[in-house]
């Protein structure tokens, strides 16, 4: 008795279908699963046997093996529980062939509970994107995971919550609503946050920092003593980032599928992320990787905000490794089995203290360390990790009077409508360069679209002299100065936006003293 049953495996964020299949035959009763599984498959033997037992069929004693094909692929993963269990119930003509709906185009996910009930798995939205790629057309899957699923048009989704729904829905002796969510009406609704920028008192040039970051998705630093405001403004930047597209939205879903957030019932993510890793976080979990790679912080953040606060305090190795993903948006994981690529197009946004005690520079606070302890601190940020950073910017003790202050400051929502048309703007002019943000421009593209008149090239050249700008120090004050022109809805880079543009580039020469 042989059947074959058809599933998907990922390899990273790609996918690619495995047929299980499986035949039962004379000889000693054993239960035996090939094809390079892994811990949690071979596992499922156990999980299989019990939940076809608990929901009223009988395994015959004989000898049962199961190869996921193709065999020189690792698997991994409890979503293949269910094409085993199906794969055995139609060897032994429980599920009857003849009946099957369009067995070479449906694919079943999930992982068995003892009781026959189906549980959720991760990854679900990256295996069904991958599979309608493949040309399957239904996909039958836990209930819990059916809204996140139906989030990809062109594809059948079958809710089930028990393996006996299973066999009687695929029998033809029950009718299953296909999962059905409305994808305009889900983006139409506005995100609501608890916190808004009309909180921060005062702090106008730091603010007017953020929203040029959030308009140009520039990295950002802030450096300043305890108390001035830097957590508070950075957990804002949130509320002011573009809004997401439809597209956006699906890449970020898919790598929060795989690292398993999305909450059970949970479909498209429409809010940009937000990471706060620990300063104590390690290497792998930042970037990624494990003996199955899986998606560190930064893709954890792709198209949103990684906030790194005390950034001093990480590990020096951990943040050298932040170096490449910054640059390149994307992070390449390479084990002995599998080479992964995840995407990592994130804004960083850093703060600091100036020093270990945090008040070197200060006036109104003398501080107690060393020149010593305040350089091998502030030594701990190199300086090609610096250079990747847009945006330095210092944050001040607040005034009296401007905490005291009755006068309107300006919310979230109205700093968001500049950011939003320059975001606009910045789609249209870069449609056809594959990019769609100022802070994602090329050498080339600079040239291109980053031209300054000759007022603006004396003030960068003296600029670059006396502050010793590099080479990636003045592509970032041309992007910046782009990203300014745009929030003024100017069309071209006047000398105003140069000036401004290189204010963000030079606090680091008071720190750092190079």
């Amino acid at each position: 008795m042989f059947s074959n049953v058809k599933t998907i495996c990922l390899n990273g964020l790609e996918g690619y279908l495995v047929e299980v299949e499986t035949d039962i035959s004379a000889g000693l009763p054993c239960f035996s699963v090939v094809g390079l599984p892994d811990t949690s498959i071979k596992e499922s033997k156990e999980r299989v046997r019990a939940c076809i037992k608990n929901s009223g069929f009988d395994i015959p004693s004989r000898k049962i093996l199961v190869n996921l094909a193709p065999a020189n692929k690792k698997k991994e993963g409890t979503g293949f529980d269910l094409p085993i269990a199906v794969g055995i119930l139609n060897a032994i003509g429980i599920i009857k062939r003849e009946n099957l709906i369009d067995f070479e185009e449906t694919i079943f996910l999930g992982e068995l509970g003892l009781d026959g009930k189906i549980n959720r798995i991760k990854g679900v939205l990256p295996m069904c994107f991958e599979a309608r790629t493949l040309g399957i057309k239904r996909v039958v899957l836990a209930k819990s995971n059916a809204r996140e699923a139906a989030i990809i048009n062109n594809l059948e989704v079958i809710p089930v919550s028990n393996l006996n729904e299973v066999v009687q829905y695929v029998n033809g002796k029950l009718e299953i609503k296909r999962q059905i969510i409305n994808i305009d009406e889900i983006l139409s609704k506005n995100n609501k946050y608890d916190i808004d920028f009309n909180e921060v008192k005062g702090q106008e040039s730091v603010k007017r920092a953020m929203e040029i970051a959030a308009a140009g998705w520039h990295n950002c630093l802030l450096i300043g003593t305890p108390g001035t405001g830097k957590s508070m403004i950075s957990k804002r930047m949130s509320t002011i980032l573009p809004e997401l597209s439809y597209e956006e939205s699906i890449e970020i879903t898919k790598i929060h599928s795989i690292a398993g957030n999305i909450k059970s019932g949970g479909s498209l993510i429409k809010t940009r992320p937000f990471r706060n890793p620990h300063h104590t976080i390690s290497t792998i979990s930042m970037i990624g990787g494990g003996n199955i790679p899986k998606p560190g912080e930064v893709s954890l953040a792709h198209y949103g905000l990684l906030y790194l606060d005390e950034l001093p305090e990480f590990k020096k190795n951990t943040l050298e490794a932040l170096r490449g993903p910054i640059e390149d948006k994307e992070v390449n994981i390479s084990r002995l089995n599998c080479n992964l690529t995840y995407p990592c197009n994130f804004l960083l946004i850093a703060s600091m203290n100036p020093c270990p005690c945090g008040y070197y520079g200060s006036d109104v606070r003398k501080c107690t360390c060393s020149q010593r302890n305040i350089e091998n601190y502030i030594g701990k940020i190199s300086e090609p990790l610096l250079d990747r950073i847009d945006i330095h910017i210092e944050v001040k003790k607040v005034e009296y009077s401007k905490l005291e202050t009755t006068e309107k400051v300006e919310n979230s929502s109205e700093i968001k409508i500049r950011v939003n048309k320059a975001k606009k703007m910045q789609l249209e002019r870069y449609k056809n360069d594959g990019i769609i943000s100022n802070g994602e421009l090329t050498p080339n593209l600079i040239q291109k679209y980053c031209k300054i008149d000759d007022k603006s090239r004396e003030i960068l050249q003296k600029s670059f002299d006396k502050l010793g700008i590099s080479a990636r120090g003045y592509s970032k004050i041309l992007k910046l100065a782009r990203t300014i022109a745009d929030l003024d809805g100017a069309e071209n880079i006047l000398s105003r936006h140069i000036a401004e543009a290189i204010q963000y580039r030079s606090l680091d020469r008071r720190y750092w003293k190079r």
